[in-house]
């Protein structure tokens, strides 16, 4: 027992060591360190005297800052939002909104506290002129009401005013920090006297001013920062530690005295931040780059009785953990998956954290000389693995609180930074490639700066990248895979290619990790160079009730709801599917047969306890065409199923909805998928509803209306069943791709397209069977007709596809509940998961079985011991072979006995 205990003990240690981050053995000395160094005013003074560009944005910051420093410095000091009479050191709030100020009367004034945690306001604050002086008045703020004509200025309480307290204390301390960046360039005194007299001000109000205290008790005492509701939104500091660290020669000469104090304030708000925030999402690595800023302007640990200085808050972000603020490699541990380098947020948030964790690096690169990456191994997989968000348009997919658009280059510009500085060869070609290919102008080797913003940090931007010119740009192929498998997410893709006009591909989403909403098993659909059926969005925004009620909620996905109730948290959710198998593996990019693609997953629907499986997959039936193929089973496990709802959400202006022979259904106005009836909220954002109960199978057209007069169609084909209700109806504004660039129309003003079909009972034993195919007027669709069998045998989970195309091939496809079950139909028995036949009309053919042990078409039969994933394709008279377990071939009377491998050659 003592040697285990010895052993465990080792284990231990050897884990802790493991983690810990070196810290920098030299540090940079003297004043300024954080944007430049001394040496830096000399290549500011180059730039400007060779550069348009850096002339044009001295000149525009000197005359703005001028416009202030001509003034005595008390004039914008006046304007600050202080508590200039109270001198109020205690904030109180209830959850999100500011309620008073009070305790006992600093001997200064005091930095007055923001409105609300929510930047919406129908007030709006006045420009800096209309801002009045010491403004500390027992009826408010002096600000406009957005909501009377002429947007009168009028006294209104704090809780009503939003962030906009906040707001004007940030564009007077920018004023300021510009002030004390010309000081230090130019050394004219005027910029240091208006640039001391605000900082002095402001940080020694906040030296005297507490923590807020929530009235409520409730969880927004842990998220509070000194300025604002948020610490990650302590933006303040962005103007506050290049205006101390630009102006540090100054203040130690005229304020000396002053100091410690400021010290301390600073030193206050980063254990605020420490002591405040979320540890387990980017909310930790925004904190920790407070940290960071604030221990770089800080001296050494020995200067400061506490020791606290700026080895301790740098290793504090690098190596300590505390309830709120986690360590990088504690971080790094939770929300990476080693082995995708997948973080763990929706697309939106999971590029920027990487992107956040880039810039670590650089942080550590440029203000310390050192290299930290070789001390953050999943860093360089989780860059490399970005693209696989990608759609074939190179847009990122959409799923949780994601605002589709383009792949960040700048993490490839880190990466190649970084290797240039340390000579990492393989490396820098690596992203090199990689940056050339997802941001062709910084391939073209051109440098020119243009529409620079008029902002200090101009100056100090990265250097331009030298791009190795014998490294070509990569291969999007090189860098996404046809299935890709994230867990941490609960995220599946498949691909049949990443041709932007030609390519299909799926993004099977579950709800696991930060910003995810309730959605059970959604999709998105690609085709024609757009994500047809995409993701909804987030609403108006995390705080706005359509975020609650619709947007987070199932019906504005692509999935299907229970009992009209199914939903669970949003936001952090831990609500993933299970994949139960899928075809490729993930990943796997070679030997692989490319015709046909799947997955099939579980879920388990936590409201309803109910069991609902997916299986989808793509079928490619030339370099140009192809189909997706859509089956949802649903019910619940213990039976007293009322209603299931298949909801599906499509881009474009007009739907129609009719018999899949084309005859009328007779949809009539209704005012069912409401509220009523005890259902969610969600339902009553549909509106123009029409249905109809029918037992017919049925076809949906979505048309997206093109400028160029080439509109894009989605076709989908649906099985009938007893006790099935269909609907046509619109539902609120696809706002994720509202702020997309390139939209063929505005989709914010566009109400979303939405078919729904309602199952009576259960929806095993009678899925939601559908194919769908993306087309276009001068790309018609490639399928001619699309019908649905019953199996010929007793198969009551058997769901049967015929795709008759127009190229003359036609396609069997049987999905079934169970990989053991079995099911006949003329002449193909299938037992598995799922199994396609398909016929060319030159005796070609493919045989496909996925996650099953049986499948025989007239003399052909494939077996296998074991559930596997197997293709037998004849090919201009050859047979071709790809199994995941060794199985038997038997082809008219010749059999074969073959071992797991990879497409070849039978």
């Amino acid at each position: 027992m003592k040697m285990i205990s010895v052993c465990i003990g080792l284990f231990l240690s050897i884990h802790i060591q493991a983690q810990h981050i070196a810290l920098p053995e030299q540090y940079p000395q003297g004043h300024p360190r954080v944007l430049t160094t001394a040496e830096g005013k000399e290549t500011v003074h180059q730039l400007i005297q060779k550069e348009a560009w850096a002339k044009d944005v001295f000149e525009k910051i000197k005359s703005r800052t001028d416009r202030y420093a001509d003034r005595e410095p008390e004039w914008l000091v006046s304007r600050l939002q202080m508590y200039w009479n109270s001198r109020a050191v205690d904030i109180f709030i209830k959850g999100e909104v500011f309620s008073h100020a009070g305790g006992e009367a600093a001997p200064v004034p005091t930095v007055r506290y923001t409105g609300t945690r929510a930047a919406t306001s129908a007030y709006a604050r006045p420009a800096l002129e209309e801002v009045l002086p010491y403004m500390d008045d027992e009826r408010g703020v002096f600000f406009h009401n957005k909501a009377k004509e002429g947007r009168p200025l009028e006294w209104v309480a704090p809780a009503e005013t939003g962030r906009n307290i906040e707001s004007i204390n940030r564009e007077i301390m920018a004023i300021a920090r510009d002030a004390a960046f010309l000081w230090w360039f130019t050394g004219e005194q005027k910029y240091a006297a208006l640039a001391r007299e605000v900082f002095d001000t402001y940080m020694t109000g906040i030296y005297y001013r507490n923590v807020p205290i929530d009235l409520n008790n409730g969880h927004q005492q842990t998220l509070v920062g000194l300025a604002s509701f948020e610490v990650i939104h302590e933006d303040i500091l962005n103007e506050l530690v290049p205006l101390y660290d630009f102006l540090y020669d100054d203040l130690s000469a005229n304020k000396r005295e002053k100091m410690p104090v400021y010290a301390a304030a600073f030193k206050k708000w980063a254990d605020n931040i420490i002591d405040n925030g979320v540890p387990h999402n980017n909310w930790n690595l925004f904190q920790a780059l407070y940290i960071l800023n604030i221990g770089l302007v800080l001296e050494d640990d020995n200067q400061y009785t506490d020791g606290k200085g700026r080895q301790y808050y740098i290793d504090y972000v690098l190596n300590k953990n505390s309830i709120r603020q986690w360590s990088l490699p504690k971080l790094i541990d939770y929300g990476f998956d080693k082995q995708t380098g997948i973080w763990a947020e929706c697309p939106g948030y999971s590029i920027n954290v990487v992107a956040d964790f880039c810039n670590f690096v650089d942080w550590f690169d440029r203000n310390l000389n050192y290299d930290i990456l070789p001390q953050l191994p999943v860093l360089e997989r989780a860059v490399s693995a970005t693209p696989q968000y990608l759609f074939p348009n190179h847009n990122i997919v959409g799923f949780g609180d994601t605002h589709p658009g383009k792949l960040r280059t700048d993490i490839f510009h880190r990466m190649i930074s970084n290797a240039q500085r340390y000579d990492k060869k393989e490396q820098e070609q690596k992203f090199t490639a990689m940056l050339k290919l997802f941001d062709p102008h910084a391939a073209s080797g051109s440098q020119e700066k243009k529409n620079v913003r008029a902002d200090i940090t101009s100056f100090f931007t990265d250097k331009p990248l030298m791009l190795d010119p014998d490294t070509p740009a990569g291969k999007i192929e090189d860098y996404v895979s046809s299935t890709f498998w994230a867990p941490n997410v609960s995220w599946f893709v498949q691909r049949n290619g990443m041709s932007g006009r030609n390519s299909l591909m799926i993004s099977l989403n579950g709800s696991e990790g930060n910003h995810m909403h309730a959605n059970g098993i959604s999709m998105e659909l690609y085709g024609k160079g757009f994500p047809l059926a995409p993701d909804a969005g987030i609403g108006t925004g995390y705080f706005a009730l359509d975020y609650a009620e619709y947007y987070g909620q199932f019906p504005s996905h692509n999935t299907v709801c229970v009992d009209g109730i199914s939903s669970y948290p949003i936001m952090k959710s831990n609500h993933a599917f299970e994949l139960l198998s899928c075809y490729p593996q993930p990943e796997i990019k070679e030997g692989i047969y490319r015709g046909v693609t799947y997955s099939d997953v579980y879920f388990r629907e936590p409201e309803t306890r109910a069991d609902q499986t997916r299986l989808m997959s793509i079928v490619t039936t030339s370099p140009t065409t192809g189909y997706y193929v859509d089956v949802f089973r649903s019910r619940k496990e213990k039976g007293g199923d009322k209603m299931h709802d298949y909801f599906y959400h499509n881009l474009g202006q007009n739907m129609e909805l009719t018999a899949s022979d084309g005859r009328d259904l007779n949809l009539q106005p209704t005012e069912e998928l409401a509220f009523a009836g005890a259902h969610l909220y969600a339902y009553s954002y549909i509106f123009d509803k029409k249905s109809t109960k029918t037992d017919k199978d049925v076809k949906a057209t979505f048309t997206m209306r093109m400028p160029d007069g080439d509109d894009i169609y989605m076709n989908m084909w649906m099985k009938g069943e007893e006790g099935r209700e269909v609907f046509s109806a619109l539902s609120p504004m696809c706002e994720g791709l509202s702020r997309t660039p390139g939209m063929p129309y505005n989709v914010k003003e566009q109400p979303t397209l939405t078919y729904v079909a309602r199952q009576t009972g259960e929806a095993w034993t009678r899925p939601f069977v559908s194919v769908f195919e993306p087309s276009s007027k001068n790309e018609p669709s490639g399928i001619a007709s699309v019908s649905f069998f019953n199996a010929e045998t007793k198969a009551d989970d058997c769901a049967g596809i015929c795709v008759e195309n127009k190229n003359g091939r036609i396609d069997y496809i049987f999905s079934q509940g169970s990989h053991e079950s079995t099911a006949t139909y003329k002449q193909i028995t299938a037992t598995g998961t799922y199994a396609l036949v398909g016929v060319e009309k030159n005796d070609d053919c493919v045989l496909f079985l996925g996650n099953g042990t049986q499948l025989k078409y007239k003399d052909i039969t494939i077996l296998s011991a074991n559930s596997a994933n197997l293709t037998l394709e004849r090919k201009n008279g050859d047979w071709y072979i790809a199994t995941s377990s060794p199985c038997t071939v038997t082809i008219g009377k010749k059999k074969y006995k073959v071992g797991i491998t990879n497409y070849r050659l039978l």
